[in-house]
């Protein structure tokens, strides 16, 4: 192994690792402060480009600042009126969804022993196929899309002092690190490729809640919209956000319209998210993240314990930006080929050259 690649003493090792405990220790104490800030600055992150192309124009940065976040909160609390109604309503259906749930559980049985095909002895409520269990799982998801709303104000107006101070933030950064610096090339670096994956995965969002809240309302679901939102969302988590955002509309379909519409819902989200997955975004997202699979999920699982719901939303911009920083030294960048795909073990690591990042 070069000496460039050499595995890290044992001592320093311990030290980094036991820093690393303790920096993740206080983040998840005070989960409840660092996440609207974190949704603040990755919504920053998104909406900086249309500021600075506004202030191109000519216009004060202070009112393209308040102009985009004028637009920006009217379509918030316009979306947030309609999908607060329409969770308030649905939780007080749960304990109705529920009972019916049941029922259908108790015909299918029935269907079954008629025949003459085996079904579990025990049919109580804790039985197998328990609806509870479902319904738990879709109040407490609804849930937490209450309390991540809850936050919406103090999100926006902390997105508002971010976007007004991005226009200085890079001749800060000159002034800390130099112009040509390795830690001026990485904190560029970090956020070209964090507004870049933002920006992609919004827009292939959007594509996906879209036809997920058109084909639900022409099926006859209720809240079809809702559906559409909850869609949107989940699509930032990797993996499994389509899995999840798919049951809470099949669930509702099957005990609202019968089982023919709750296999058509099944196929509509399949259909969806067979385009968007496989068609739509890995030509969109080009060369990739330059973190493997497995770091993904391990990501999605470890950043959901540390920062709750919102740490699922932001596991994989999160993990880019700590494999960059693992990236500028030497003891560290080990973890960052670990991170990376198998492919990028192949070859050197390459370092960061002197200039602005595209």
């Amino acid at each position: 192994m070069s000496d460039r690649l050499a595995w890290p003493k044992s001592t320093g090792l311990l030290i980094n690792l036991a820093a690393f405990i303790l920096i993740i220790a206080g983040i998840r104490a005070s989960a409840e402060l660092i996440v609207p800030f974190l949704l603040a600055l990755f919504l920053a992150v998104i909406i900086t480009p249309k500021i600075d192309q506004i202030a191109r124009w000519g216009m004060p940065r202070w009112v393209a600042v308040a102009l985009v976040t004028l637009v920006v909160s009217v379509i918030l609390v316009l979306g947030l009126a309609y999908v607060g109604v329409s969770l308030n309503e649905l939780l007080w259906r749960l304990p109705q969804i529920q009972r019916q749930l049941y029922t259908l559980r108790e015909e299918m049985f029935d269907k079954l022993e008629s025949l003459g095909l085996p079904v579990p002895p025990e049919r109580s409520e804790g039985a197998i196929f328990d609806p509870a269990y479902g319904v738990r799982m879709l109040g407490g998801l609804l849930a937490g899309m209450s309390n991540i709303f809850s936050n919406g104000l103090m999100i926006l107006i902390t997105v508002a002092f971010i976007l007004l101070e991005s226009g200085g933030f890079p001749a800060k950064m000159q002034t800390i690190f130099g112009s040509d610096s390795p830690a001026m090339n990485r904190s560029l670096k970090i956020l070209a490729d964090q507004r870049r994956y933002m920006v992609i995965k919004s827009w292939i969002s959007v594509a996906t809640g879209i036809p997920v809240a058109i084909g639900l309302a022409l099926m006859g679901v209720d809240y079809a919209v809702l559906w559409g939102v909850l869609a949107f969302l989940l699509n930032f988590i990797p993996n499994i956000g389509s899995l999840i955002a798919a049951i809470p509309p099949v669930m509702l379909a099957l005990v609202q319209n019968g089982i023919p519409v709750a296999i058509g819902v099944v196929l509509l989200f399949l259909a969806v998210n067979f385009v968007i997955g496989y068609l739509v975004e890995p030509p969109a997202m080009g060369k990739g993240l330059g973190i493997s699979t497995l770091v993904v999920w391990i990501s999605l699982i470890f950043w959901g314990w540390v920062l709750g719901p919102v740490g699922m939303f932001l596991s994989v911009p999160l993990t880019m930006a700590l494999k960059i920083v693992l990236e500028g030294s030497d003891e560290t960048r080990w973890l960052a080929i670990l991170l990376g795909p198998p492919s990028a073990a192949k070859a050197e690591p390459v370092e960061i050259e002197g200039g602005t990042p595209s």
